[in-house]
């Protein structure tokens, strides 16, 4: 039995968790940020970095205790030191560095996309008792799709990439996010704008069909962009506004600062908001495919906080030939069990991170 301590602070939640063989969740602590940010409809890098240094002891010492396990019983310290905010990222990398150097713990360095990844080698404590789910098999297709990236990935093995495509612009759940600000929808975007697709302040749900959203890229490309969508839906709202006789000084105004409340009803916002969360997944479910078929992939992860979205898991499963994986919902955004896990299996492969390990907000995975 190998236990792996995870801790995560790449953005605004504060994480922790103890995993056993890299795929029994012992513990999963996390200490969400959101009602922070909200006000700010999007993470204040600041605050974020100054409320983990206020919650990362506390979380830890939770998921140690929830998994009842001491710091003799662990093989190894996993934590982010890349893509995320710089402030947060030196908070749990030093945290972890400082614990590792205490505690003669081995250090390993993970990197947060692929930990999105082996969220998906994760069994939840619910699915301890009965059969265990079995490991996916290789080659796979990754969709790592989260507010700051949107990459397709081919993995032959542990640890043996190739990035297939990725955004030229924003990424998926950065779209979501804008377009959830520009119709009034609040923050985090992703569950609003699904929220307001099923018509939950409409009549009656909104309609898929109703407005013909630009699709990413032409035939041919492996990328993703999502800055002509997200401006196509700004471009409508000023329209219907006009239409409708809003008094609202709309032209020139940048899309933070216009707002679908302004002459806008409620039927209309939810066909707007089905509109584009299915031009969103038509693209991602396009380029998966594509991938599936070019590379050969015996099956599909999904990974990333977009992962929960429900349409685009249905959506992959439909429309793709191969069995496609996603992980349980609180496992698709920011945790530290898939930080653990993808840690258990660099640390299995032998590898080590010394104290001099720094952060490297840009860090790439391939």
């Amino acid at each position: 039995m190998t236990l792996i301590l995870g801790i995560e602070t790449s953005c605004d939640e504060t994480a922790a968790a103890v995993v056993e063989d890299g795929r029994t969740v012992r513990s999963n602590v996390v200490a969400s940020q959101i009602a922070l940010h909200q006000q700010y409809g999007g993470v204040f890098p600041e605050m974020a970095s100054r409320q983990h240094m206020l919650t990362i002891t506390p979380v830890i010492r939770q998921a140690l205790g929830e998994a009842h396990a001491t710091w003799r019983d662990l093989a190894a310290i996993a934590v982010i030191h890349g893509p995320g905010l710089a402030g947060s990222l030196l908070v749990g990398l030093n945290v972890a560095k400082a614990l590792a150097w205490a505690q003669d713990i081995p250090l390993v360095g993970v990197n947060h996309l692929e930990a999105h990844i082996y969220a998906n080698w994760l069994i939840p404590p619910p699915e301890r008792a009965a059969k265990p789910p079995t490991t996916p098999p290789f080659p796979l297709v990754c969709a790592i799709v989260s507010g700051g990236h949107t990459d397709l990935v081919l993995m032959r093995e542990h640890h043996d990439y190739q990035l297939l495509g990725q955004t030229i612009d924003d990424a998926a759940g950065e779209a979501f996010d804008k377009v959830a600000r520009l119709l009034g929808l609040g923050y985090p975007g992703g569950p609003a704008i699904q929220r307001a697709a099923e018509g939950a302040d409409a009549p009656q749900p909104g309609n898929p069909s109703a407005y013909n959203f630009p699709r990413s890229l032409g035939a041919g490309s492996g990328d993703f962009s999502f800055s002509g969508l997200k401006t196509a839906v700004l471009r409508l709202v000023q329209e219907i506004q006009r239409r409708q006789g809003s008094t609202a000084p709309i032209r020139g105004r940048k899309m933070a600062e216009v707002s679908a409340s302004e002459g806008v009803s409620p039927q209309e916002l939810a066909d707007i908001a089905a509109s584009f969360q299915m031009a969103v997944v038509d693209a991602l479910v396009q380029r998966t495919a594509e991938a599936v078929e070019r590379y050969g992939a015996v099956q599909v992860l999904l990974a990333g906080g977009v992962a929960a979205n429900k349409l685009l898991r249905a959506e992959m499963s439909r429309r793709i030939k191969v069995v496609v994986r996603y992980p349980p919902i609180n496992y698709c955004t920011d945790n530290a069990a898939m930080v653990a896990a993808a840690g258990y299996f660099r640390f299995l492969a032998g590898l080590r991170s010394g104290l001099e390990l720094d952060i490297v907000p840009g860090l790439r995975m391939v």
